[in-house]
């Protein structure tokens, strides 16, 4: 920095045009990495400094002004030190105002935490900034509350925004809050029922977060909202950002000495807590000591080491089975919750007395409802479902197609159906192993439906692995045994599970419309489809599915919700991969070639990042497909 002596005026015009025209050039990081720590050090206690370095970003040239404006929230240390640097440039001007105010928020989300603080607490530290932190805090929630944003944005971009939202709460006071208390309460009612809309589990997480919040905010005597929810490490970051970080916890941005000097007086604050907490306790041990006197701990209790659960015999036949889950039987809580626990067991081992009865009883299953609080109640009933379900496939596949677009179920029954179905195909298609040999060393399909823990099995296979990388064979055998051949039992029955649930999706019923409100119920069933697709690999209906399946595709794939898109696209995956070469260039030419079209757009313009991401899969398995076919002799 250079020094002019005499006391004599000067213009920094010239130097604004140039840091302007150099950080617009791609030098950003270089030049403002070394100017910001120096100005920094200069206007901590030099008023001179600070005006000159207010003219130095207000002389920049509009065109230039969101490249420095940029480099500056990145790169200083904290808000007190961007309100040095900075002073009240975004109420002289215009262009840094939509910089830092619609540009940095709205249109943008690629900026870490650290630099919405920054951002957010400069506009916070001055009062003739803080009006424009009220109307960021409008912005921001209105685009929140808003339904075609949330159906349209990316997951990262709803993220940003709910961040940027709980800064801004951190940092207005009780009067600013009183002011825009009901615009608050609109915002907060619209916006969480958007998000508690939308199929992402993030974004509804996302959206009961941030109304508990703004209820804390607005409701600090009174009765506030509170979600059952499973928290983890972004909700709990999201919460830690309504509580303000004292300017001297930003250890970094300080100099050793001053840095020395916070973090004493930060400790000192330490023993003064704790010291109250010491005096507080013997007042808290004289009423413990109260209540002790007439505790029960003087009772001798009973023994009961030899007592023993007794256990009710479990009914024996099918048919017992149906009496107790739906007769007078069902009375007796015990011989229920037994009934329900040998179900799955029982009807695998009598499949033909199963058959009498699988229609019925799939039909008492589906409507089955928890009596007791049997621990794995619902697991219990899909596995007794799939297992009837399996046993007798066409009949009970019927039932439970129909039984979807039926009326007078509920969103959670009709998923339950698309999951047996799932559940039950996996099983048919997967080959059965007979005798002794072990099911460990067996590849699983690639879809896995239900997760599973590996980590007891990782230890055997890397020690496999070594042991066989160590090992020189001079005689080369079958390293593994062979699996006895068996016929594809999904083969015959794959159309009874597909083609009912692909043909009425688009009639409405009275309480059930896919393709309005339900779009949950839809991404599910576009998931189904995709699964079912893929295991009918080899079947004879395979063709025929690939062709309806992608009538499917092509009627729904402008859809706003970015959970069915992702089905679909999983859909043409499962296509790609099921559908013999032959059979797709032979039959579905003309609509394979607008599908790749159509994954061309949303590779390049999706919102979604997992949409973006399948759909460049699916154009590389197409490419594949391409250069498998010119790889064959004619």
């Amino acid at each position: 920095v250079c020094f002019i002596p005499g006391g004599l005026d000067c213009s920094i015009s010239f130097v604004s045009h140039v840091l302007g025209k150099v950080c617009v050039h791609g030098w950003q990081k270089e030049i403002l990495g070394v100017l910001v720590p120096r100005l920094t050090d200069l206007t901590k206690s030099d008023c001179i400094w600070q005006r000159i370095c207010w003219q130095l970003v207000e002389c920049v040239p509009d065109r230039w002004m969101e490249a420095v404006v940029l480099g500056f929230v990145q790169r200083a240390p904290g808000a007190d030190v961007l309100s040095r640097l900075l002073g009240n440039l975004v109420v002289k001007n215009k262009k840094a105002e939509f910089v830092v105010a619609q540009k940095m928020l709205l249109l943008q989300y690629g900026h870490t935490t650290a630099v919405l603080q920054n951002l957010l607490g400069y506009l916070a530290l001055d009062s003739g900034r803080r009006p424009l932190l009220l109307r960021v805090l409008q912005d921001l929630l209105e685009t929140w509350s808003s339904s075609s944003a949330v159906k349209h944005s990316p997951a990262e971009q709803q993220l940003y925004i709910s961040k940027a939202i709980l800064i801004c709460l951190s940092h207005l006071k009780e009067p600013e809050i009183a002011s825009c208390r009901q615009e608050l309460l609109t915002s907060m009612m619209e916006g969480v029922k958007c998000h508690l809309e939308s199929s992402l589990p993030q974004l509804r997480r996302l959206g009961m977060v941030v109304a508990e919040s703004i209820s804390l905010s607005i409701n600090t005597e009174g009765p506030v909202l509170k979600f059952e929810y499973e928290e983890d490490d972004e909700t709990r970051e999201l919460k830690s950002l309504l509580v303000q970080t004292p300017s001297f916890c930003v250890v970094p941005s300080l100099p050793d000495n001053d840095r020395s000097e916070k973090a004493g007086a930060a400790l000192l604050l330490v023993p003064e807590r704790n010291e109250n907490s010491y005096t507080a306790a013997p007042v808290k041990a004289d009423e413990e000591s109260d209540a002790e006197l007439d505790s029960d701990d003087d009772l001798i209790p009973y023994d009961m080491s030899e007592d023993k659960e007794l256990k009710l015999k479990a009914p024996m036949y099918i048919r017992d089975c149906i009496e107790v889950l739906t007769g007078s039987g069902s009375e007796d809580v015990d011989k229920w919750e037994a009934t329900v626990k040998a179900l799955e067991s029982l009807v695998r081992r009598n499949p033909a007395a199963t058959r009498e009865v699988s229609v019925e009883l799939a039909k008492i299953l589906l409507h089955l409802e928890e009596k007791t609080c049997i621990e794995g109640f619902v697991e219990l009933r899909q596995r007794a479902q799939v297992a009837v379900l399996t046993t007798d496939p066409i009949p009970v596949a019927k039932y439970l197609t129909s039984q979807f677009y039926s009326l007078n179920y509920s969103l959670r029954q009709r998923m339950d159906i698309l999951d047996v179905l799932v559940l039950a195909a996996q099983e048919l298609s997967c080959p059965k192993f007979h005798g002794k040999t072990k099911h460990s060393g067996v590849q699983k399909p690639c879809i896995q439906l239900l997760p599973e823990s590996d980590s007891s099995k990782g230890w055997r296979r890397i020690v496999d692995e070594r042991i066989k990388s160590k090992t020189r064979r001079f005689v080369t055998g079958q390293s593994h045994v062979e699996l006895a051949s068996c016929p594809n039992e999904f083969n015959s029955v794959a159309g009874y599970f597909f083609f009912p649930l692909i043909q009425h999706f688009d009639r409405p019923l009275t309480t059930f419309d896919l393709l309005g409100e339900d779009h949950l119920v839809l991404g599910r069933l576009v998931h189904t489809l995709a699964v079912l697709m893929y295991l009918a690999v080899n079947t004879v209906a395979v063709t025929a599915m690939g062709k309806a399946l992608l009538e499917f595709v092509w009627a729904l794939r402008f859809h706003t919700d970015s959970y069915v898109r992702q089905g679909l696209l999983s859909c043409i995956s499962s296509l790609l991969l099921s559908v013999p070469t032959e059979r797709i260039l032979a039959d579905m030419t003309e609509e394979l070639l607008e599908t790749q079209s159509w994954l061309g757009d949303v590779m390049e313009k999706d919102p979604d990042g997992d949409c973006r991401r399948l759909a460049l899969q699916n154009l590389l398995l197409m490419e594949n497909l391409k250069k498998k076919l010119e790889a064959v002799p004619s």
